[in-house]
């Protein structure tokens, strides 16, 4: 099979995967992949991009993406938005996150509940939010903005941790249900993310997902992690994203969807990235998982993500 990439027009593109799409694994979509994607034509599954890498009016990045979403559902994930930080959402850069989805109609839409902004600084990273009245405030503000501009449900994604707040008046877990509640948006559950802070604050992992609002989980990551020591010398865990994904959040995993269902699984794997086989490997993994959960279930009694 070729795998040449044709340029193609927003308005040519073929909108077919807008709807759910149920319980399967996609992976991370890297440009080094998609010779070896492309070769092997369409895959059950789906494929996540960040949406800051595809801000650009064209160019190779648009024609990499085009040539995936003309045969895959495709899940657009921010991680500039700025979500918790108290200063307005940058306009232009809301507008091109519209853009970006009235282009490539994605299955899935997520940001973090994070903010990555000062004035007029971009910080390369997530920072976590104090979980206040006045936070919650200004978070559900800012939903209400992105929901409404890209005119779907956003997916919220739990953060991973390194500090906690003093201030914070509510646990995590309240804090995200109450974000759910009052915008209507969904959730992204980050099992890595909950054993990264778990591990680094000492809460059981266990008992943060029971207090989860998995219910409103329309999409999972799961991901690698690497092993630090802090300057107590102490397990630091970092959400790298550099590895397989660990025997413990698998076992996670497999605990979250025998309780929610078989929902849509994203593979990150954003750094070191390996050859091909093996990211998709992890995600072959996955779909055998959400397999024997969809088998285990009557036929009546499934639902779409």
């Amino acid at each position: 099979m070729s795998t040449a990439i044709r340029p193609t027009s927003p308005t040519a593109m073929p909108l077919r995967f807008a709807l759910p799409i149920g319980g399967v694994a996609g992976t991370s979509f890297k440009p080094e992949h998609l010779p070896a994607i492309l070769e092997a034509g369409p895959r059950r599954g789906f494929f996540e991009v960040h949406a800051e890498n595809y801000m650009g009016a064209g160019g190779p990045p648009h024609r990499a993406l085009e040539a995936i979403r003309r045969e895959h559902p495709l899940s657009l994930h921010g991680v500039c938005m700025s979500i918790g930080g108290p200063r307005p959402l940058d306009k232009a850069h809301l507008a091109r996150f519209r853009g970006l989805v009235a282009r490539y109609q994605p299955a899935l839409v997520s940001e973090h509940l994070a903010w990555s902004t000062h004035e007029t600084s971009f910080f390369n990273d997530l920072l976590p939010l104090p979980y206040t009245e006045a936070t919650l405030a200004c978070v559900c503000d800012h939903i209400d903005q992105v929901q409404e501009a890209i005119r779907r449900p956003l997916l919220l994604e739990n953060p991973s941790t390194y500090v906690a707040f003093r201030e914070s008046s509510m646990s995590e877990t309240e804090f995200i249900r109450a974000v759910a509640e009052r915008t209507g948006c969904g959730l992204l559950l980050d099992i890595n993310n909950v054993f990264v802070s778990a591990t680094n604050h000492g809460f059981s992992a266990l008992n943060y997902l029971a207090d989860f609002p998995l219910s409103r989980v329309g999409e999972i990551h799961l991901a690698g992690h690497a092993e630090q020591a802090d300057d107590e010398g102490d397990l630091l865990l970092i959400d790298s994203h550099d590895g397989p994904v660990a025997d413990a959040v698998w076992k996670l995993y497999e605990i979250v969807i025998g309780r929610r269902g078989a929902v849509p699984t994203l593979i990150e794997w954003d750094s070191r990235i390996p050859d091909w086989p093996i990211l998709e490997a992890e995600a072959t993994a996955a779909q055998a998982i959400l397999d024997r959960r969809q088998s285990a279930v009557p036929a009546g009694e499934r639902h779409a993500a």
